[in-house]
């Protein structure tokens, strides 16, 4: 801008306008695509030496677990304890978090159950692959 001078006894003022033009709005950030279908998953995952199952439901939005439903038949009442315990934490532990985060060694005193529930994901991950 080139500053001109003001004939005397007047007051040159300049004013810069910047900023004015109309600016596109920012594009939302895009959400990262799931390499997962949504939808439920159920596999049976096997464990320990006896051997044991689960049946593990697990609901997929987005890659993010939004339910899970697991079965505890053990017959044994120790054996049935230790999937009850496990079914019992096992929402809190993986409930809104990315299925692929999910690290399950040992919840609710049960490293055998976790290995099941590992097994079944294992699955519910290939049946759900987009």
């Amino acid at each position: 801008m080139k500053a001109r001078r003001a004939a005397p006894g007047t007051i040159a003022v300049a004013v810069a306008l910047t900023g004015c033009a109309a600016q596109p709005a920012p594009s939302p950030a895009a959400e990262p695509v799931s390499q997962y279908r949504d939808g439920e998953y159920t596999a049976r995952g096997w464990y320990g030496g006896l051997p044991s199952h689960h049946d593990v439901t697990l609901t997929l939005d987005n890659g993010v677990v939004t339910d899970v439903q697991i079965t505890t038949p053990a017959e044994d009442e120790t054996s049935l304890g230790y999937q009850q315990r496990f079914a019992t934490a096992l929402p809190d532990a993986i409930i809104g978090r990315n299925v692929d985060d999910l690290a399950i060694d040992r919840l609710a005193g049960s490293s055998g159950c976790s290995e099941g529930f590992m097994s079944a994901l294992a699955q519910i991950k290939q049946d759900a692959a987009a």
